[in-house]
């Protein structure tokens, strides 16, 4: 709301004090004709310190408090993101995760561990590496590793998605944000998370896949899943209706 308009082609300045956030926040009840908000988050992942000095989380926290926020969140990215999460005060954190940037999987877990929702952006790699797409970051590392070779059938894209709804803590952060939200609302369906349906087929091929082909990637960028050393090697057991991570042996 303070900030001034950005150049044509820029991403606009973000400006965290208590005064831009209430004004933000009355707008957006203004001009949706609404007594709240879902959810509102911070963005560009600013320290703690820029969070507290000028009061924005303070005001937000207090939004939340007064009912006209239900849920706070943060976009966030490394180095600050774990700190966000260490805070106890963000019900929801939206974090960049696919097959091809995984810089950002155990916070994720740390996230999903203490029962935050998690919103996922760049789930599709920015289109990489479909036509018309086949440059930056993500098309250099999925060109570098040679992830064609796991496509069997598949289209890039359906690989890329497939593996991105496997991480088995976005099933455990989606079932705690459902539970919140049926405490407020009984019979309310939750769009948050993932569906909660059983991946049992898509699992399964992808293991399969592993055991060929899953120590490329970790070997390439030295990655891993939390607690896992495979690659493609977290599954997800249905077991009493609780997700739970599975290595696939490789």
């Amino acid at each position: 709301v303070g900030a001034p308009p950005a150049p044509r082609g820029q991403r606009g300045q973000h400006v965290f004090t208590r005064d831009n956030v209430v004004a933000g926040v009355e707008q957006s009840l203004v001009r949706m004709k609404t007594d709240y908000l879902d959810v509102v988050q911070f963005h560009s992942s600013p320290s703690r310190q820029t969070l507290e000095e000028h009061g924005a989380l303070e005001a937000l926290l207090e939004l939340r408090e007064a009912g006209m926020v239900r849920f706070i969140g943060m976009s966030g990215t490394l180095p600050h993101l774990m700190d966000h999460i260490a805070m106890g005060v963000f019900d929801v954190f939206q974090i960049p995760y696919s097959a091809v940037e995984r810089e950002h999987e155990a916070a994720i877990t740390a996230a999903a561990q203490k029962g935050a929702g998690i919103v996922i952006r760049g789930g599709a790699a920015k289109g990489a590496p479909t036509e018309g797409k086949q440059a930056g970051l993500q098309w250099e590392r999925w060109r570098q590793a040679h992830l064609d070779d796991l496509l069997d059938g598949m289209t890039a894209m359906e690989f890329i998605l497939r593996f991105t709804r496997t991480n088995p803590d976005l099933f455990e952060s989606g079932e705690a944000a459902r539970k919140a939200l049926s405490r407020e609302n009984p019979g309310q369906m939750s769009i948050l998370g993932a569906s909660g349906r059983s991946p049992a087929k898509t699992l399964s091929m992808i293991r399969r896949r592993a055991r060929v082909h899953g120590r490329r990637l970790a070997w390439r960028f030295g990655w891993q899943r939390s607690g896992d050393r495979s690659v493609l090697g977290c599954a997800v057991r249905a077991s009493g209706g609780v997700a739970e991570p599975q290595r696939a042996r490789v």
